[in-house]
């Protein structure tokens, strides 16, 4: 990491002043390359106090997101890009993949305005109130590894709110996150394929969380947000390095938490197929983390992708 990005990860970790000499010494700098990381932070936009013969401090209640905030709390190698307003982190993933970048990256947005959702849908990604993020990695592997990818991102999700928060999530197949019944996390997967080869060159996986989020429009339902008091650069970080462990692992390390945290077995449900709703139960998520439905005739169907909607009882 640069010393820009020690320097905030020791100032996010401690609600004391620490001094120039402190942070010197522990990052074996001099103290001016220490008051040139401070400088570059404030125009980052971050808010750092400074009292002479104490040091330095972030001022409370300064949810700090920024690249330096972000890269310091992530535990993999990875370039780390924010912007502070995008259209989409997703769509700016591709246009960089396109310029030809071949690393792996986390984009990090404070705001979309185009944010983008399954199945066409936009997702609500205003400023300040929730984290919107992309990662990018290039594992080329065969496209029957990478099937996982959506349902390995709901699980580090949930497991990345779990470490950070008392919030017990639950997921809505196949990779909606809710919190108390409402929706919290939006989630879209793609990639990008060499069909030649049949492998997948680059998994892009887009993640909006809404953690204040309060002011949706008529036409979002049931959305909610996580309502707690968390640090954007921290849940962004975490969520990136849980994605990081489980991408393309075998599934079958992540499906037994999968099934502990579905909100829809044993529920009535509705699923669309050639265009025709079809009530159902869902009765279990097999091996592979398809959905296991049971008709009212007896007959059974396990789901692989789509959309379903609960119904009420």
């Amino acid at each position: 990491m640069s010393t820009k990005d020690d320097v905030i990860h020791i100032l996010m970790n401690t609600d004391r002043y620490v001094s120039g000499e402190v942070l010197a010494r522990k990052l074996g700098k001099s103290r001016a390359a220490v008051w040139k990381a401070i400088r570059s932070l404030r125009q980052d936009g971050i808010a750092i106090d400074a009292v002479t013969n104490r040091g330095y401090r972030l001022v409370n209640d300064n949810d700090v997101l920024s690249a330096s905030a972000v890269r310091s709390a992530v535990d993999y190698d990875t370039r780390v890009l924010y912007y502070p307003t995008i259209d989409s982190t997703n769509t700016q993933a591709k246009r960089l993949i396109n310029d030809g970048d071949d690393g792996n990256l986390l984009l990090v947005a404070g705001e979309q305005t185009a944010g983008r959702g399954r199945q066409g849908k936009s997702f609500y990604s205003p400023a300040k109130t929730g984290v919107y993020l992309t990662y990018v990695a290039h594992p080329s592997a065969p496209l029957q590894t990478v099937v996982g990818a959506t349902t390995a991102a709901a699980v580090a999700v949930c497991r990345a709110i779990e470490a950070l928060t008392d919030i017990e999530p639950k997921i809505k197949w196949v990779n909606d996150v809710y919190v108390d019944g409402k929706k919290v996390c939006g989630i879209l997967t793609e990639a990008i394929t060499d069909f030649e080869t049949q492998t997948v060159t680059s998994i892009i996986i887009g993640i909006g969380v809404n953690i204040t989020t309060t002011d949706f429009a008529d036409s979002i339902e049931n959305a909610g947000c996580i309502n707690c008091s968390i640090s954007r650069a921290r849940l962004a970080a975490e969520i990136a390095n849980q994605l990081n462990k489980v991408n393309c692992a075998d599934i079958s390390a992540i499906i037994d938490y999968y099934r502990s945290h579905s909100m829809i077995i044993g529920e009535d449900i509705n699923y669309i197929r050639n265009g025709v709703v079809i009530p159902a139960r869902a009765v279990a998520i097999d091996s592979s983390g398809g959905l296991e439905v049971e008709h009212s005739d007896g007959s059974r169907a396990v789901l692989r992708s789509g959309e379903i909607s609960v119904r009420k009882r």
